[in-house]
């Protein structure tokens, strides 16, 4: 109505609240088409209720309730396409992000507040005491994640498709950029016990369902080499 001041709306959750508990009314926020603009900050578990797994856990991490030994390997699982699963909801605007890759973030946060309708941004968040590492060490952990493609860097923009961003972009254009899982993997307590020799095995499966999440991405990106 005339006298209206637009207000920007952004949200900021966590991974549990967002991959699991909060997830219906995510989807019905962007079912309704409500003008906000939803930022995930994902560390992967439950981080302050006990480091529990969570839909946004990854393969073979420890945690409180996926323990990692003779029994289980850690989780179990793979981790949910929290992503895609907003980008089949057809909302305007849908982009992943790193603290580590500055640019590319704040150029995806102005992308989202500035669409009409709902943006949402998955954003990278290592926590050090869940995660078991040196805090010093959490930007690095950002690049190592999109450096091994295990977080690649993409936008979806309604109308356009997949576009591969920043570093990711680079990877696609000289593979040889990319960097073996086990240089993630390598700086984290969660997963130490598929660096042992007895569970190489397991740092196997991993490097292969990276993989295959990364090539499906290159089949899907408008802007990846063909």
């Amino acid at each position: 109505r005339l006298g209206y001041e637009k207000v920007d709306i952004v949200v900021f959750a966590g991974e549990g609240g967002t991959f699991d508990i909060g997830l219906q009314s995510l989807s019905g926020m962007a079912e309704r088409g409500h003008d906000v603009l939803y930022i995930l900050y994902d560390n992967e578990a439950y981080m302050n209720t006990g480091i529990q797994r969570s839909g946004g856990t990854p393969p073979f991490a420890w945690t409180t309730t996926s323990p990692a030994g003779k029994v289980l390997p850690g989780k179990t699982q793979g981790k949910k396409p929290i992503a895609d699963i907003m980008v089949a909801h057809k909302i305007p605007y849908v982009a992943t992000a790193t603290p580590a890759h500055w640019a590319d973030l704040i150029r995806k946060v102005r992308k989202g507040i500035e669409v009409e309708g709902p943006a949402f941004m998955h954003t990278f968040s290592p926590c050090n005491r869940g995660w078991r590492f040196n805090t010093d060490t959490a930007i690095e952990l950002c690049r190592r994640a999109v450096d091994t493609c295990y977080f690649p860097l993409w936008e979806w923009i309604h109308g356009k498709g997949y576009i591969l961003t920043d570093r990711s972009l680079a990877i696609a254009r000289n593979p040889k950029l990319k960097k073996p899982i086990e240089k993630f993997v390598e700086l984290q307590g969660r997963f130490r016990h598929i660096l042992k020799p007895e569970n190489r095995h397991l740092l196997k499966q991993l490097q292969e369902y990276v993989d295959a999440v990364w090539e499906d991405l290159l089949g899907r990106a408008i802007n990846a080499p063909k």
